[in-house]
């Protein structure tokens, strides 16, 4: 039997997205529209390419798929409705967020943010990873702290489904040569990400457990901070290096102001290391009662944390219940099937 074609819309290439394609692939057949709109100088081009292309193939497609929400996604929309086209658009965090003080969220950018209402207001249907994308509001942080599209855009009455991330649960396990390395902390973020995900509540827990090692993978030594001997930068690593470094340590950070999902996190998780993380967004229901939960960014608060969790005598069966959690809640089976169904229904 002939797949029906679906359009995938996808502003550019990341291990997520590719995930979605390749999950999509098995029941459609898939036409992708993918230009690098990273390059904002070349958007009127790439708008102009993007509305022939979809013009082209549209007529013989049943759905349109767009990742994230941006200027790629306006042409989608509004062809997708002269043509009673439906259109879903993946929200990811990034396109639900502003957090002008660290410079933070597509949106910050009024002609964005106009951007993103038309098309979210336009669309058949909004795909957030998380709840707390429609709408959240944390104490964590006592600025900019609530966040989410419902609390941006009030009057949006667009239908959503909340479909979690898929993790690789064969990819990403304990591998049993590799032994935990006592008191060993890791967290996962790139340089311009350090403060979002709480690199500076790193450093300075550091400073106060010198005979603990701290490691962050996925940015290079950051000198403006003037981090202490125990503080590891391990740079960009592959994922076969990365999966080793996550069955080495014993806990992982996630103490973020702001997350769409948190992929890394569930990653660890899968390779039983304990999660410590902020009360934001979908984190604390991520790790249920498998980790330790920083309310307030306080470095008070944290040290108590960390002394808490390297003096509890369970630490592997905790272990083990974290990777269990993500398991039996956030496999890429079960974001395939909702996916899937999902769009089938449309």
């Amino acid at each position: 039997m002939k797949k029906e074609k679906i359009i995938v819309v996808i502003p550019y290439h990341n291990s997520f997205i590719s995930n979605d394609t390749k999950i999509l692939s098995d029941y459609y057949e898939v036409v992708l529209n993918n230009y690098n709109w990273k390059r904002k100088e070349l958007y009127p081009i790439y708008v102009f390419l993007q509305f022939f292309s979809l013009l082209l193939n549209i007529r013989k497609t049943s759905k349109i798929l767009v990742q994230f929400g941006g200027y790629w996604s306006v042409i989608p929309t509004l062809l997708g409705k002269l043509f009673n086209i439906p259109v879903a658009i993946v929200l990811h965090g990034t396109d639900t967020a502003i957090i002008h003080h660290l410079n933070y969220g597509s949106m910050r950018k009024k002609l964005v943010k106009s951007v993103c209402e038309f098309s979210y207001k336009r669309t058949r249907i909004l795909l957030p990873v998380s709840p707390s994308l429609i709408y959240t509001e944390n104490q964590y942080v006592s600025q900019e702290n609530k966040q989410g599209i419902k609390y941006y855009f009030p009057d949006l009455n667009t239908q959503f489904k909340v479909i979690p991330n898929g993790l690789n649960i064969n990819f990403w396990t304990r591998l049993n040569e590799i032994n935990k390395e006592d008191n060993r902390f890791l967290a996962v973020f790139s340089e311009s990400q350090f403060l979002i995900k709480g690199g500076d509540l790193i450093v300075q827990i550091a400073e106060k457990f010198p005979t603990y090692e701290f490691y962050i993978a996925g940015c290079d030594n950051l000198d403006s901070y003037n981090s202490p001997n125990n503080v590891h930068f391990l740079g960009r690593l592959s994922k076969n290096e990365l999966l080793k470094e996550y069955n080495k340590a014993q806990y992982y950070f996630q103490l973020s102001i702001f997350e769409g999902f948190g992929l890394s996190l569930c990653e660890a998780m899968l390779c039983e290391c304990i999660p410590i993380v902020s009360s934001v967004n979908i984190l604390p229901e991520i790790i249920g009662d498998s980790g330790f939960i920083l309310t307030r960014k306080d470095i008070v608060l944290l040290e108590k944390i960390i002394n808490n969790v390297t003096s509890i005598t369970n630490k592997i069966s905790l272990g083990k219940k974290a990777s269990a959690r993500i398991i039996d809640n956030y496999s890429m089976q079960n974001r395939a099937n909702l996916l899937i169904d999902t769009l089938n229904q449309l």
